[in-house]
């Protein structure tokens, strides 16, 4: 069976990778498709693909291949989407915290990790919600495509080949946190610019200083200076 699997049509790649786990010896799978039917995103959350127009892909690797702590799996998953992304379309990528792909200031593309276990072993599992050719997002301002924001018309089935050597070769390589959160600093969406934030229903303006090795967002807001948050304890409104 081959390591990349394409299907026609699936309800979730997250889903549908754990039936090909068990049948093949492949140190890493990965299933894609171009009409996922209900995509699944970061807490629940559903992640819309339009038909023949974006890609669904799903990676999934054995944990004791991958040289990352399990804590910072979802930052290192979203440096390498980011980086991939800037080598194909030669433009500035950038990483909202935690883990959304913007250019431009559009939300191209998402990830959802999970860690499961199946026959005794322990994977990673990495889905990739990426838009490529969509051009109406009427119903999702925030939103947008490779194609709208660089006006560069890709093959959507070679971004998955591409896509799935990348993250087969960069995976495996070890990083360390310090480098890893450099990176991840350097490509951090409105880092040093003043934005609106809700945190518990109240809108404030603030600054996005750092993320740390923790994970950690540093946000110096307006008259309460510099505090830090989990993930969903702030929301940055663009």
């Amino acid at each position: 069976m081959p390591a990349l699997i394409f299907l026609k049509e699936c309800e979730s790649t997250n889903e549908e990778i754990l039936r090909f786990l068990n049948d093949t010896k492949a140190d890493i799978q990965a299933v894609y498709t171009f009409n996922q039917t209900k995509g699944k995103g970061q807490y629940g959350n559903s992640w819309e693909c339009a038909e023949n127009l974006n890609l669904a892909f799903t990676l999934a690797l054995p944990a004791q291949h991958l040289e990352t702590q399990d804590h910072l799996f979802n930052f290192r998953t979203a440096l390498l989407l980011a980086d991939f992304l800037a080598i194909m379309t030669k433009n500035r990528v950038e990483i909202k915290w935690p883990n959304d792909i913007i250019i431009k200031n559009k939300k191209i593309a998402g990830i959802l990790t999970e860690k499961k276990t199946l026959g005794g072993i322990n994977y990673f599992i990495i889905g990739i919600g990426l838009n490529i050719l969509q051009k109406n997002f009427d119903d999702l301002p925030k939103a947008g495509s490779i194609l709208t924001q660089t006006g560069i018309k890709l093959n959507a089935t070679k971004v998955a080949d591409s896509l799935f050597v990348y993250l087969k070769e960069q995976l495996q390589n070890e990083i360390f946190v310090e480098d890893l959160f450099e990176n991840i600093n350097q490509r951090l969406f409105r880092k040093e610019m003043v934005s609106v934030f809700e945190m518990k229903g109240i809108r404030q303006n603030g600054i996005i200083r750092n993320v740390d090795k923790e994970g950690f967002l540093w946000v110096e807001i307006e008259n309460q200076g510099l505090q830090k948050f989990y993930n969903k304890e702030i929301e940055l409104l663009y």
